[in-house]
């Protein structure tokens, strides 16, 4: 798929070259924290209470509205990539942070371009 890839895990996924990722960037400080991350521990019974306080960080979070501002440039051309390195599609954080983003851009991009 092409768009802008942007990994959104603290930590480099185990397994993926860096040369190979083909990433437009790499947005350390927008994944959950080694706390947060830890505790969940890729549970699926713990990601409705993981999603809350993934949230609530993102709140908190000093980066965010220039991480958002990022997202929003990019989406007005192309299609953002969330990349992560959970096996579980359904349970991580690029699916936390996707709709949080649809959320705060919903006036200033199309939806239809943010996918994970």
């Amino acid at each position: 798929m092409d768009g802008y890839r942007v990994l959104v895990d603290r930590l480099w996924p185990r397994g993926i070259s860096k040369v190979n990722a083909q990433l437009a960037s790499w947005e350390k400080e927008m994944g959950p924290t080694t706390e947060l991350r830890k505790w969940f521990n890729h549970e699926p019974e713990k990601f409705p209470e993981f999603k809350k306080r993934y949230v609530a960080e993102l709140e908190a979070n000093a980066a965010l509205p220039a991480f958002l501002d990022l997202v929003a440039e990019q989406l007005n051309t192309q299609d953002v990539i969330l990349l992560y390195g959970a096996k579980d599609q359904e349970h991580n954080q690029a699916v936390v942070l996707k709709a949080f983003l649809l959320k705060r851009l919903a006036d200033r991009v199309p939806a239809a371009r943010l996918t994970d």
